[in-house]
C-alpha cells in the first residue's frame, strides 16, 4: 500500500486559506452578478423614463401636438438627444404619427417598432425594440394637454449595444475587484501560514503531537509528583504521582483551572510566582504523609509565565539514603581495609626478601590476633550490625589518615528494635566523625593537640597528636552519644553558625554535615550540644537522643 502524501503546515495553512478566500470571492461574484448588474439596467430604465416625462411636461409638445406643428417639436428634441447622450426622442401623436425623429426624412411617417399600445392608453411603459435606428431600449410617457386630455406620446430610446457595454464593464469591474481580493487573500494566507509556522517553532503538527505524547509520558513515568500553574495561580499539570500523593493525603477532587491556593495552600506556590524566588527541599506535612517539595518559578523570555512545584514521599527517600549510606559504609571499609592490606603485604615482601621468616611468622600471628581484637571488641559493645560495620569502616579510615578513633571500654549500643533510628544515629556519627577529622587535618591542628595518654579498646597504651573518642552510652531507653577530638576547637561566636545550611569555613560546596546532624537529631526528639569549644580545648558534642532496645536486651 503507497504511503499516503503529506504536505507541510504553511502549504496546507496557505491552501485552505485561499480555497476559503476564493470560494468567498466566488460567492460574492455571483451576488455582484445577480444584483449590481441588472441594478446597471435598472438605471438606464430610469434614465430613459425620467427624460421622457421631462419631455413630456413641457408645453411646447402639447401645443405642437394640438396644432399639428412638428418642427418645433423636432428642433427641441434633437436638442434633448444630444445634450442626454441618448438614442432617440420621437413624439408621436395617438395615430403613432411621428412628430420628431433624429432622422427628419422620417417625420410624419407612423411609428415603428411596437411597444406604443399602452402609452397610447394613458400607461408609462418600458420594452425593447427593433427599429429604424436598430435595437434599443424605449420608455414610452403619454402627453396630456391642459385640461387633461391625452394627445400623444413621448419615447425615449437607448442604444441596447451601450446598454450592453456599460453592463460588461461593470461585470469586468466586479471581476478585477474579486481577483485582487483573491490576490492579496492568498499572500495574506501565505504570511499567515509563515508566521503560524514561526510562532510554533518550525515544527510540523506531527512532530508537536508526537512531541506531546513523549514529554506527557516522560511525566507521567518520573517518581516525582508534579504540579504547575500559570500566571493567574490556576493549575495547568499535575501528573499521576502527584495524583497519587494527593490522594493518599485525603486531597481529591477536580485539580486543572483550579486555584493553587484553594486545592493545596500549604505548598504557597502563588508566592512564588509573586517574589520570583524558588525553593527547595522544603519539608511539608500533609494528611500524614511528609513530603520534600522543591518549588521554582517558570520563565519564558525573561517573565515569569508560572511556577512549578516537584514532590516526594520523604520516607521514600529515607529508605533510599539508608541503602546508600549502607553501600558507603562498605565502600569505606573495603577501601580503607585494601589499602591496609596493601602496606602489610609490603612488610611481609620485605620481610621475605631479607629472609626474617621468624619474625614474619611472628608479624602475621600479630596482625591476625589485633584484626580479630579489634572486630571482636566492636561486635562485644556494639550490638547493631550495622552501626558495628559502619565503625569497622571509619577506624580504618582514621589509621589511614594517621588519627587515633578510640571507642570508649565503657561503651555499650543495643540493636534497636527500629531500622529507621540506626539510620538516623550513623547519620549523626558519621557526620560528627568526619567532621572531627577535617578539624584534625586542617591548618594549625597540630598547635592545639597535646601529647595525651590513654588506652584504646584493647586496653593498650596508646599515643596521638590526632585523636577522637567516640562513646555510646545506653540506659532505660535513652542513648548518649559523645564524639571529641583534641583539634582547634570552635570558636564561641560560630557556635550556632555552624549547624546552618552551607554555612563552612572551609570553603564553597561544604556546611551540610552538622546541618544533616541537627536536622537527624530533631527528627528523633533529642538534645545536641557542644562542650570545650576553642582555647585549644578541642570539641565535644554530646547527643541524647529516645533509644528503644530490641526485646530485653540491656547493658
Amino acid at each position: 500500500m503507497a504511503k499516503k502524501k503529506s504536505y507541510s503546515l504553511r502549504t496546507t495553512v496557505a491552501v485552505m486559506v485561499s480555497a476559503v478566500v476564493v470560494l468567498v470571492l466566488l460567492v460574492l461574484y455571483i451576488i455582484f452578478r445577480n444584483q449590481i448588474i441588472p441594478q446597471t439596467r435598472h438605471a438606464l430604465e430610469d434614465k430613459a423614463i425620467t427624460i421622457a416625462r421631462t419631455i413630456a411636461l413641457m408645453p411646447l409638445l402639447s401645443e405642437g401636438l394640438s396644432e399639428g406643428n412638428s418642427k418645433g417639436i423636432q428642433a427641441y428634441t434633437s436638442k434633448i438627444t444630444r445634450r442626454n447622450d441618448i438614442l432617440f426622442v420621437v413624439v408621436m401623436d395617438m395615430n403613432s404619427i411621428r412628430y420628431s425623429h433624429p432622422d427628419t426624412s422620417k417625420v410624419g411617417l407612423p411609428f415603428v417598432g411596437g411597444g406604443q399600445e399602452a402609452a397610447l392608453r394613458g400607461q408609462e411603459s418600458m420594452s425593447e425594440g427593433t427599429g429604424t435606428l436598430g435595437n434599443s431600449l424605449r420608455a414610452f410617457v403619454p402627453v396630456y394637454d391642459g385640461r387633461g386630455h391625452q394627445l400623444g406620446v413621448v419615447v425615449a430610446g437607448l442604444s441596447m449595444d451601450r446598454v450592453q457595454r456599460l453592463v460588461r464593464q461593470n461585470e469586468w469591474t466586479i471581476i478585477a475587484i474579486l481577483v485582487s481580493g483573491a490576490l492579496f487573500g492568498a499572500g495574506g494566507a501565505f504570511v499567515l501560514a509563515r508566521r503560524i509556522k514561526q510562532m510554533m517553532f518550525g515544527m510540523e503538527p506531527a512532530d508537536i503531537s508526537r512531541l506531546l505524547q513523549e514529554r506527557s509520558a516522560m511525566l507521567e513515568s518520573i517518581r516525582e509528583g508534579i504540579i504547575a500553574i500559570d500566571q493567574e495561580a490556576r493549575i495547568t499539570l499535575i501528573n499521576m504521582e502527584a495524583h497519587r500523593l494527593l490522594k493518599a493525603a485525603g486531597i481529591n477532587g477536580a485539580v486543572v483551572n483550579r486555584q493553587i491556593a484553594d486545592y493545596w495552600p500549604e505548598l504557597r506556590l502563588e508566592h512564588v510566582l509573586a517574589s520570583g524566588e524558588g525553593r527547595q527541599d522544603q519539608e511539608l506535612e500533609l494528611g500524614g504523609i511528609s513530603l520534600l517539595v522543591s518549588s521554582l518559578p517558570v520563565r519564558v523570555g525573561g517573565e515569569i509565565a508560572g511556577a512549578i512545584a516537584t514532590f516526594r514521599d520523604k520516607t521514600e527517600l529515607a529508605v533510599l539514603a539508608e541503602r546508600l549510606s549502607g553501600i558507603s559504609v562498605y565502600a569505606d571499609a573495603l577501601r580503607a581495609g585494601a589499602h591496609e592490606f596493601m602496606n602489610k603485604l609490603h612488610v611481609i615482601m620485605g620481610m621475605t626478601h631479607m629472609g626474617l621468616y621468624d619474625e614474619l611468622q611472628q608479624y602475621i600471628l600479630g596482625t591476625a590476633n589485633n584484626y580479630q581484637q579489634e572486630i571482636g571488641a566492636i561486635t562485644r559493645q556494639i550490638k547493631d550490625p550495622a552501626m558495628a560495620g559502619f565503625l569497622l569502616g571509619k577506624l580504618s579510615r582514621a589509621r589511614e589518615t594517621g588519627i587515633e578513633l578510640l571507642l570508649t571500654a565503657d561503651s555499650y549500643l543495643p540493636e534497636s528494635a527500629d531500622s529507621q533510628v540506626i539510620h538516623e544515629l550513623i547519620t549523626i556519627a558519621g557526620n560528627l566523625l568526619d567532621n572531627a577529622m577535617e578539624a584534625l587535618g586542617g591548618p594549625g591542628s597540630d598547635e592545639h593537640s597535646g601529647d595525651v595518654h590513654s588506652r584504646d579498646v584493647h586496653g593498650r597504651d596508646v599515643h596521638s597528636n590526632k585523636r577522637i573518642g567516640l562513646a555510646f552510652h545506653y540506659e532505660e531507653g535513652r542513648l548518649l552519644c559523645e564524639v571529641s577530638d583534641n583539634g582547634p576547637g570552635i570558636p564561641e561566636a560560630l557556635r550556632e553558625q555552624i549547624f546552618v545550611q552551607g554555612f563552612s569555613s572551609k570553603g564553597e560546596h561544604r556546611g551540610i554535615g552538622l546541618y544533616l546532624v541537627r536536622k537527624s537529631v530533631d527528627k528523633l526528639q533529642g538534645h545536641l550540644q557542644i562542650a570545650a569549644c576553642g582555647g585549644g580545648q578541642g570539641t565535644t558534642f554530646i547527643v541524647d537522643v529516645p533509644y528503644a532496645a530490641k526485646g530485653e536486651e540491656s547493658q
